[in-house]
């Protein structure tokens, strides 16, 4: 274990975020966070990148919802994925959609840490950071199609 995996795990298992380290061929380490309770995060450090850690997380958007995106016009497609992107941008955080014939499918949200900079309140801010993003796509898919039975059983508590 190196000195900065070791760091990072002491760090994420001291405040509770810690879940487990998974084997991962295409990285040095890659650890699965719980931020918050409910929610998983990966934190990867990527094969041959020993100076920086990558945070991210997945999300697919639920059948009801593509199925809601589907029935729109083209131009209400393009405009939906248009302010999407911009909501994001917001977050200085990098993303990927897949979005084919513009009916958003799924979102990556991802930050990057160097070791120059690595510190446990850059770590934590950059958790948050991605955390929020995902949110704010989440809640832009809800505002615009829609609530389904689980997401209308949650708070508007930031930690859903």
């Amino acid at each position: 274990m190196s000195k900065m995996e070791n760091k990072i795990q002491k760090w994420l298992a001291d405040e509770g975020y810690f879940n487990k380290k998974i084997p991962d061929e295409n990285s040095n380490f890659h650890f699965l966070l719980n931020y918050p309770e409910g929610h998983i995060l990966d934190l990867i450090q990527p094969l041959n990148k020993k100076d920086m850690v990558v945070i991210g997380c997945a999300t697919n958007v639920s059948p009801e919802h593509v199925s809601q995106i589907q029935k729109l016009s083209d131009k209400e497609k393009e405009e939906f994925l248009w302010d999407f992107k911009f909501s994001l941008n917001n977050f200085l955080v990098d993303f990927q959609l897949e979005h084919p014939d513009n009916v958003l499918n799924s979102y990556v949200i991802s930050d990057e840490l160097y070791e120059d900079g690595l510190t446990k309140n850059n770590l934590i801010l950059s958790l948050k950071k991605v955390f929020r993003a995902k949110l704010q796509g989440l809640w832009k898919i809800q505002k615009n199609f829609g609530t389904n039975e689980i997401e209308a059983k949650q708070s508007d508590s930031m930690y859903v």
